[in-house]
């Protein structure tokens, strides 16, 4: 998991920053995007892997020990402007507000995925960072764990949704409570099947 941020320790880039999102299918909620500066050789007990690979328990064990020992940082776009910029804009939008907050600045940047955000900091876009890059790795764990809590508070405010369960993501149960309920305040309007539920509302009163 080192590899890529030895190959740029050896160049000169003592700064390093990984970057990557959560967020990005779901209907509803925030997207939120992480980046971390792991520093040298620095020994992590925890697993640290694609946050997708990892279970709740070890992903809360792994964002002890970033807090403990990286510079982090992390930004929410909400649904609304989702909808308005589109996911994708939000997305990097929220990577590049991530990035210019982190303290020190970074030397160069390295982002899962294939696009790269408009920042004026050097870097790269790497496909599956997030299992071949330490901080891409960190930046993954960080952006997955803001999520959940902030999908666990959103499900105190609307229960019978189930976000506690699926984050917003299209499920079964998720779907069913969609139809059953109608769309709530942070469900995504410009996603489907949510955009045709508005739009038959919008009928409906017209």
């Amino acid at each position: 998991m080192w590899s890529l941020e030895r190959a740029l320790f050896e160049k000169g880039f003592a700064v390093i920053a990984g970057v990557d999102e959560a967020g990005r299918g779901p209907l509803a909620g925030p997207v939120v995007a992480a980046a971390v500066i792991v520093p040298p050789q620095y020994s992590f007990k925890a697993r640290i892997d694609d946050s997708k690979k990892l279970t709740p328990l070890q992903r809360q064990a792994a964002w002890v020990e970033i807090k403990a020992g990286c510079n982090y940082a992390f930004s929410v776009v909400d649904e609304r402007s989702i909808d308005e910029i589109n996911i994708l804009q939000a997305t990097l939008s929220a990577m590049a507000q991530a990035i210019n907050s982190l303290a020190p600045l970074p030397q160069w940047v390295l982002v899962d995925g294939t696009i790269y955000p408009d920042i004026p900091i050097p870097g790269n876009a790497v496909i599956s960072g997030d299992s071949k890059s330490i901080s891409i790795a960190c930046a993954s764990i960080v952006a997955k764990v803001i999520r959940d809590e902030i999908m666990l508070d959103y499900d105190k405010q609307y229960p019978e949704y189930g976000f506690a369960e699926h984050k917003g993501y299209g499920t079964k149960s998720h779907f069913e409570a969609i139809f059953k309920y109608g769309p709530c305040a942070i469900h995504r309007k410009t996603f489907q099947p949510i955009k045709d539920l508005v739009s038959a509302k919008k009928s409906v009163i017209i």
